[in-house]
């Protein structure tokens, strides 16, 4: 006769009453043992331990998970803390991120994420936990861009652990987020525009500056440009990397890909080639003055791949030094509080307001999409409004 098996059946369990002394007092607790399951290495049972301050909280955490065992829906929850987790995927799934996004990654992690959530487990942490959490960095003083910025890699890190199944879903799916207010752009105006050829003329940052102003080039895509991407003949600049500043241990200066992986062709004006031009000769006499002093390139060969910016010595120009430049240059003509960047912002107005369709100016920018070209820009102008008015009115006068 075939001996009747003493194992516990799937999603049955048992409770005890416990205790445990600790400083020499002694606690009393409820304990639930449940079944979830079968090891299919070993054969051997998996059992679920539930524990609480009374026999009725533990028995209903017990019956709640016999349910989902019986339904096939039972999910084992991760022992693992936020802190341990973040760091595993920070180390193993951001590698298709780039170099600065990864670094933002860890620092807000660092600065932010653990510190306030990172002892909790994967499995015991909630919406309203992440949302005191949001609401307390803007209590602080945060940004709300800034928050949404560390909602985003939180997001991101809690969607990977939910992909690997170590949690059922993302608890950082269902926040309220701040409302962001968008910054108002502050291109040049024509006045300022004018002044800045100005005041500009013959400086030292002239021509990078000029050429950033009117094609509209980041500063780091700008510093980066290297002379086999212009093409004199054709009047065309290749846009196709960016070069970065990382620590040391990192590299350095380092050339590194655009900001939407995607190189393009602009066709600036002829003034701008004209600026070009007029900085290979510059550079030619520099590097004649520096003699064996110069850092750049030294054969005809390697030329071609060399940038076009420079120090007088042929070194790579620091953003940093390239701003503190341009800010004493924006004061003397009334706009201290402009940046590099706006010179930018301005090429794009221009473009805009003397008739550029937004596809052009998307391109020439290297936005992803004309959506955000006109987020971005679609506002900023208000004699767009009255050209566009004009326009009507002498439609109407022609009816």
């Amino acid at each position: 006769m075939a001996r009747k098996s003493t194992r516990a059946a799937q999603g049955s369990g048992t409770i005890r009453k416990k205790s445990v002394t600790r400083n020499g007092q002694t606690y009393t607790y409820w304990e639930a043992r449940l079944t979830v399951g079968t090891d299919p290495g070993t054969g051997k049972q998996i059992q679920r331990s539930f524990s609480g301050k009374t026999q009725k909280e533990v028995r209903e955490k017990m019956q709640a998970a016999a349910v989902a065992v019986n339904e096939g829906t039972y999910f084992e929850p991760s022992k693992m803390t936020l802190a341990r987790w973040s760091e595993i995927w920070l180390q193993e799934y951001t590698g298709d991120k780039k170099y600065l996004t990864v670094k933002h990654y860890k620092a807000q992690c660092k600065a932010h994420i653990v510190p306030s959530l990172g002892a909790l487990k994967l499995s015991e942490l909630t919406t309203p936990q992440i949302q005191a959490f949001y609401n307390g960095l803007l209590r602080s003083g945060m940004a709300p861009k800034s928050v949404r910025n560390i909602h985003g890699i939180l997001t991101k890190c809690l969607s990977t652990a939910v992909s690997v199944e170590y949690i059922r879903d993302n608890p950082a799916s269902r926040v309220t987020l701040p409302r962001v207010e968008k910054k108002e752009i502050r291109p040049l105006t024509d006045e300022q525009v004018k002044d800045f050829l100005r005041v500009s003329a013959g400086d030292e940052y002239e021509i990078l500056l000029k050429v950033i102003l009117f094609t509209g080039l980041r500063e780091s895509e700008a510093i980066g440009l290297t002379w086999d991407c212009i093409d004199f003949k054709a009047g065309a600049v290749k846009v196709c990397k960016q070069l970065q500043k990382r620590p040391l241990a990192d590299g350095g200066f380092t050339f590194a890909p655009l900001k939407n992986d995607k190189a393009r062709i602009i066709r600036p004006a002829p003034f701008v080639m004209e600026l070009l031009e007029r900085r290979r000769r510059e550079q030619a006499a520099q590097r004649l003055k520096a003699g064996p002093l110069w850092q750049g390139w030294t054969t005809s060969e390697q030329y071609k791949t060399a940038l076009v910016f420079t120090t007088v010595a042929g070194g790579n120009l620091s953003p940093q030094t390239v701003y503190n430049h341009y800010k004493k240059l924006a004061a003397q003509i009334g706009a201290p509080e402009s940046r590099v960047h706006d010179l930018r912002h301005t090429f794009a107005v221009l473009s805009l307001q003397n008739g550029d369709d937004v596809k052009t100016v998307q391109g020439n920018l290297g936005h992803a999409t004309a959506a955000f070209t006109l987020d971005v820009y679609g506002h900023v102008s208000e004699r767009m409004k009255e050209d566009s008015a004009a326009r009507m009115q002498q439609y109407i006068l022609n009816l």
